[in-house]
């Protein structure tokens, strides 16, 4: 039974600059929520009781979200990486605090309610050393899966044994500890070498097709936007919430005076103070924003404690 998650909480989150210059990208707020507890209530869901989460980018804002080092009662363990390490590297700088005991991989800056308990049952079945999480799409499709064998074949047929039908990788996996064996202390490297050398090697690295639920890459400003404009029209998370206020388009610290408007998918987070007559269209005001009185924004973002004023358009603040 794995007990323990290993968050990627480390990218620079450089495709959603200037967005992530002062926070990193998986605190970014969608609706009034920070991304990264997405993934950890997602994990609770399954009975993770240990989270682990690794740093580089403004790392002194996760103890500030945090500051008791806990989320819902599960304790959180922080590992700063003063040279970002990527993915391969980031798993053995943790893997004191992972131990002996397998663990799920999950990246820090996705959104998704697919359902991971067919990932930790193939994961036990199979006795697979590493299970990726697959779906068929969409996103980028470069995971050569054989549904037969519940083996992966290929990754962007960089072995040249890539099969005709290819998957997307979820950014997911449940790992053993024996993958450490596979990855070089304090290097600076994607899982991705590893992986390939376990095919080679015929190592079990296996997969399984998941395509319940919602998945989003929010990896840019476009998809950040359509996100806010699509999950009011989803039954999302499908996974148990124990507080479903982030929700909300206006929270209730916000104060919206007589005669403004939002209007669209507009969003005003914590604190926010929108000034009479300014219109909000299709923008979204972090925690603590202010929108100057008889502004205009529209498909804007006003990042935390910034002020907006004027005719404003496609900007980000």
């Amino acid at each position: 039974m794995i007990k323990q998650a290993f968050v990627l909480g480390a990218g620079l989150g450089t495709r959603l600059r200037p967005l992530t210059e002062e926070v990193p990208k998986p605190l970014v707020p969608i609706f009034q929520k920070p991304l990264i507890t997405f993934a950890f209530d997602h994990l609770l869901g399954v009975g993770i009781e240990k989270l682990v989460v690794n740093t580089h980018h403004q790392p002194q804002r996760f103890p500030e979200t945090f500051p008791e080092n806990t989320y819902r009662g599960v304790p959180l363990h922080f590992r700063h990486e003063p040279v970002l390490l990527e993915t391969a590297g980031g798993i053995a700088n943790v893997a004191d605090l992972l131990g002996k005991e397998p663990f799920l991989v999950y990246n820090g800056d996705i959104l998704t309610d697919l359902p991971l308990a067919p990932l930790l049952e193939e994961h036990a079945r199979a006795g697979n050393i590493v299970t990726l999480a697959l779906r068929s799409g969409p996103g980028p499709q470069h995971i050569s899966f054989d549904r037969e064998s519940g083996r992966i074949a290929d990754i962007r047929n960089m072995l040249g044994k890539g099969l005709p039908e290819e998957f997307v990788f979820t950014g997911i996996y449940a790992v053993e500890p024996e993958f450490l064996d596979w990855l070089e202390p304090g290097a600076k490297r994607s899982v991705i070498p590893a992986f390939l050398e376990m095919i080679r090697r015929d190592a079990k690295l296996g997969g399984v097709l998941i395509d319940d639920g919602a998945w989003w890459d929010v990896g840019t400003r476009a998809a950040y936007m359509q996100l806010h404009r699509d999950l009011p029209k989803l039954e999302f998370p499908r996974y148990a919430l124990h507080d479903m206020s982030w929700r909300e388009r206006v929270h209730p610290t916000a104060s919206i005076a007589d005669g403004a408007e939002l209007t669209g998918f507009s969003v005003a987070g914590a604190g926010v103070t929108v000034a009479a007559g300014a219109v909000l269209e299709d923008t979204i005001a972090w925690p603590g924003a202010q929108i100057a009185s008889r502004s205009e924004l529209r498909n804007c973002i006003v990042r935390a404690h910034r002020k907006a004023e004027g005719t404003l358009r496609d900007i980000d603040i």
